[in-house]
């Protein structure tokens, strides 16, 4: 365990060394922090730090940078997170209440994210497995067609074409819709199935094969599907890093094209609305960076992922207010909106 002017040490080199991306010497620690002792004990206390892992030196007669230990202690020991300002916050509620519908907020959401981090901005859409149905609703649409749309809580529309065998009564569609909603509205989507199985049974003889396609295609809209789930934006942020990035930005822009990585990088925050902080190598896919990530819904059952990647050297505390900040908000607009 570090006492506390090691701590100190190392908060300030952390700190300096996110602001300017330029390896900190003991003498820059002295003129930029109050620690009240000299340089030659900011030295000794640097030598230590590199001995433990929390520092390393880039190169010979350079000042030192963190490693990956050293965030991880840093963020550890972040005990309280700056507040967006009222100012900061009337805006992100005044630009996320503008959308008009799912999709919409899922997008401004991710621009919002990575204008307030300056780095790249991840959010999955909100799981069906995790949500409730708000609604069914069923469309007749000529040629013995009927449009099924499942509605979420939050916000997230599912629809299907089901091909029925004959024309149905508008009747028997109002029957059959109150009776579905009577079923599954306010439940969550993996117990669907069960709550729809007895009305093919209860329904009209003559009717049951068109009944049967409708549900076997509500059916088919509550199965999860993982391909296009998550909305990126930032990616230009990268450019503003160049040569500091750690090694190469090339292997964070291929992974933007593979969604099954980002979620694997969200996939820790799934359990919770807590923020998460995984930094350089505790991401396996991504062992040059870092990830601050939540989950974001209602009465800490989250229902999605958002979260940012960026550099080692990222504003951890900045970042993390604003990802805290942005999914709390967006929970909130989805879960009582």
């Amino acid at each position: 365990m570090l006492d506390e002017r090691k701590l100190a040490v190392l908060r300030a080199i952390v700190e300096d060394y996110i602001s300017t991306h330029e390896p900190v010497g003991s003498r820059a620690i002295v003129e930029r922090h109050r620690l009240g002792v000299s340089a030659a004990t900011i030295r000794n206390e640097m030598a230590a730090l590199e001995d433990e892992g929390y520092i390393a030196q880039p190169h010979t007669s350079a000042g030192r940078i963190p490693t990956d230990l050293g965030y991880r202690l840093f963020v550890d020991r972040i005990n309280e997170l700056k507040p967006l300002s009222s100012a900061e916050q009337r805006a992100i509620a005044h630009f996320l209440e503008q959308a008009v519908d799912l999709d919409d907020v899922m997008l401004r959401t991710t621009r919002l994210l990575a204008q307030l981090t300056r780095q790249v901005a991840i959010v999955q859409y909100p799981s069906l497995q995790r949500s409730l149905v708000r609604h069914i609703e069923l469309v007749p649409v000529p040629g013995r067609r009927v449009m099924v749309v499942v509605i979420a809580d939050t916000g997230r529309v599912e629809q299907r074409m089901a091909e029925v065998p004959l024309d149905l009564e508008p009747s028997v569609i109002e029957t059959l819709r109150a009776r579905l909603n009577t079923a599954v509205a306010g439940r969550s989507f993996v117990d669907v199935a069960q709550a729809v199985a007895p009305i093919v049974e209860e329904s009209a003889y003559a009717s049951r094969p068109a009944v049967a396609a409708i549900i076997a295609c509500i059916l088919e809209s509550v199965v999860e599907r993982t391909d296009d789930r998550v909305v990126v934006a930032g990616a230009a942020n990268l450019a503003r890093y160049g040569s500091q990035f750690e090694t190469s930005v090339a292997p964070l822009l291929n992974a933007l094209e593979e969604h099954v990585v980002l979620l694997r990088l969200l996939g820790e925050a799934s359990s919770t609305n807590d923020l998460l902080v995984r930094i350089g190598a505790e991401n396996t896919a991504l062992p040059t960076s870092s990830v601050v990530a939540s989950g974001y819904g209602a009465g800490g059952m989250p229902v999605a992922q958002m979260g940012v990647v960026g550099p080692t050297h990222m504003d951890y505390s900045a970042t993390m207010s604003a990802v805290q900040a942005v999914a709390r908000y967006v929970g909130r607009l989805l879960t009582e909106g």
